[in-house]
């Protein structure tokens, strides 16, 4: 793996190479091995999440080694570079149409996928649903037993070129409609309400107790947040701009009103 990762560390920094089989010949052995699940943008080690940027720039190394083609399936004609994944019988994974996922992208089984997208370099863990017209941005890494709601919009990493994907951790509610991106980070179990947006510059405050506390870019395990405003000057002035409020942590009852009919996970071959 080592010497996989020196091939596409320097094919990145001097292009030229990729006219090299051997360099092209790495560069689809990690997108191979993307698919599969063998390597990931990030990973957690010991509780802190670890950014594989050499995994990262192997996927940007893919795009100019792959041709324009016309697919055809059906009535519908797509012209694009890559292909998309396969064999979902046989992984345990559930695609209603009109879903699609990217070869490069890693399904564990038990996902569900309604129609919905999924981009290259995605991780996206066991009996996770992600549900109608969301989107699981390049690299975004996804835990296990999440629900991406209906129209979520996970971010990717490759347009613009940010540092670290975005993470959802394992358990996660997304409501309807939610955008996480810039590399925000959710970690385990938190409840995102419907129409939150976080980014990088989103403000994020913590009112469930007597004072506010900030927060930039990650929100807490078992938190529970919804959309919010906070007043800002401005030279022509003062307006109220979205943030993030955190109300309180995760409760039972709360389980109940974000639970999925079981019925709606379960893969039957």
């Amino acid at each position: 793996m080592k010497s996989l990762e020196q091939n596409i560390l320097q094919a990145y920094e001097d292009p030229t190479l990729l006219s090299c089989p051997d360099m092209k010949a790495s560069v689809f052995e990690a997108i191979d091995l993307l698919d599969k699940g063998k390597i990931r943008v990030a990973q957690n080690v010991d509780n802190q999440w670890v950014v594989n940027e050499w995994v990262k720039k192997a996927v940007l190394l893919y795009f100019p080694l792959m041709d324009m083609q016309v697919k055809e399936s059906g009535i519908f004609e797509y012209y694009d570079k890559l292909p998309l994944k396969k064999d979902f019988q046989a992984s345990g994974v559930r695609v209603v149409p009109h879903a699609a996922a990217r070869y490069g992208s890693f399904l564990a089984r038990g996902v569900v996928l309604m129609p919905s997208y999924v981009n290259i370099g995605a991780y996206v863990g066991e009996n996770t649903m992600v549900d109608t017209w969301a989107t699981v941005g390049s690299c975004a890494q996804i835990g296990a037993n999440v629900h991406l709601s209906g129209g979520v919009g996970i971010g990717g990493v490759l347009e613009p070129l940010q540092a670290a994907p975005v993470i959802i951790e394992d358990n996660c509610f997304i409501g309807s409609r939610c955008i996480v991106v810039e590399g925000v980070r959710v970690e385990k179990e938190a409840v995102l309400g419907a129409n939150v947006v976080l980014t990088q510059s989103t403000k994020i405050f913590d009112v469930s107790g007597e004072k506010p506390i900030e927060y930039k870019a990650v929100i807490p395990s078992r938190s529970v947040v919804i959309p919010g405003t906070y007043p800002k000057t401005f030279p022509a002035g003062v307006y109220n701009v979205p943030c993030a409020l955190i109300i309180g942590k995760r409760k039972e009852s709360t389980d109940k009103k974000t639970s999925l009919n079981e019925a709606l996970r379960d893969f039957n071959p």
